[in-house]
């Protein structure tokens, strides 16, 4: 069999418009997976009011974080499926790595076309969420069946479904942060924010909140820490309805309003993008300064970090 690897990530606007915004947010907010409102009343509410306002505002911010490669997070994934690829070959396996995308471009649905049309019927599909929530990895599932739905000769599929607690992913969090230690010093206080998802999600058994939860304490265990040097927090929370907590926001307003300093990293993002670039690094920092904070420093996501691509490397191993 002719086997391929498609390394997935979320997605991205194709570019930094109202229009563009305006059409990835159309398709990642339709989504059952992501919002579990019924349809028809969630689609008057997007198409009312959601996509009416929200594209300027998240417009301005993505142009704020745009590079000259495009979107962090597409130029990232497409960086990391380069050296995932070299990784297999220098390890005798020379297996292609193709980057895809949940919403937006280069689609899931349109790549698994195009290595249909190559031959290849054997594919490994690694969703590049620690962390597993039916909102993520359940969503990539998910487009992955649609493909194979309309498909009469569908390919072997294997999935990765979360590695919050791989060992080489701990420590590549806890050797990126004595890192930043080394080069800047140690602040009183190191939060660990992840991605917010709808508190109801969780109470219906979505494992996300526990996994998160579990990557910290692991990361916070490696460092040494004390119970009042760390916590988790969750961000990005959209809509009136209650998300899981501590919410970032709130808990850096508290830690500002002490005068403390604080050093912030966000592990449910394998590659830097709108949500850690420009709410994390900038937003979150002018309000936490705002409050009173003493200093407020963002810790990179892994990115194309060795032992990132290391334990993607190890991880797909099991399946080949």
């Amino acid at each position: 069999m002719k086997t391929a690897i498609l390394l997935v990530n979320l997605g991205t606007p194709d570019e930094p418009t109202q229009t563009g915004v305006r059409r990835y947010l159309r398709e990642f907010l339709s989504d059952t997976r992501v919002i579990e409102i019924p349809p028809f009343i969630w689609q008057i509410i997007l198409n009312l009011f959601v996509l009416t306002t929200r594209p300027k505002r998240v417009a301005h911010a993505y142009e704020s974080v745009w590079t000259d490669e495009g979107s962090p997070l597409l130029a990232i994934l497409k960086k990391q499926a380069s050296l995932l690829q070299t990784a297999l070959a220098n390890d005798g396996k020379n297996i292609p790595v193709f980057p895809a995308t949940t919403y937006g471009n280069p689609n899931i649905k349109d790549v698994m076309k195009e290595l249909h049309d190559k031959g290849y019927d054997d594919l490994i599909v690694f969703s590049l969420y620690p962390q597993y929530s039916a909102t993520t990895t359940g969503a990539v599932f998910d487009k992955v069946a649609e493909y194979c739905m309309r498909e009469r000769n569908m390919p072997a599929i294997q999935f990765t479904r979360e590695y919050h607690d791989h060992p080489l992913y701990i420590q590549a969090l806890v050797e990126s942060i004595k890192k930043h230690w080394a080069e800047h010093g140690r602040a009183d206080r190191l939060l660990m924010s992840f991605h917010g998802i709808p508190k109801p999600y969780a109470d219906k058994g979505d494992p996300y909140a526990e996994q998160c939860r579990k990557t910290a304490v692991l990361v916070a265990s490696e460092l040494g820490l004390g119970a009042n040097e760390w916590a988790v927090s969750f961000q990005s929370r959209f809509g009136a309805q209650e998300w899981l907590k501590p919410y970032t926001d709130e808990l850096l307003g508290e830690w500002g309003a002490q005068g403390v300093s604080v050093q912030v990293l966000s592990p449910a993002f394998s590659a830097d993008c709108l949500e850690t670039l420009e709410e994390l690094a900038v937003e979150n920092r002018d309000n936490f300064i705002n409050a009173g904070g003493k200093s407020y420093e963002y810790i990179p996501a892994l990115n194309t970090d060795d032992l990132h691509i290391e334990m993607m490397r190890q991880i797909v191993g099991r399946y080949l």
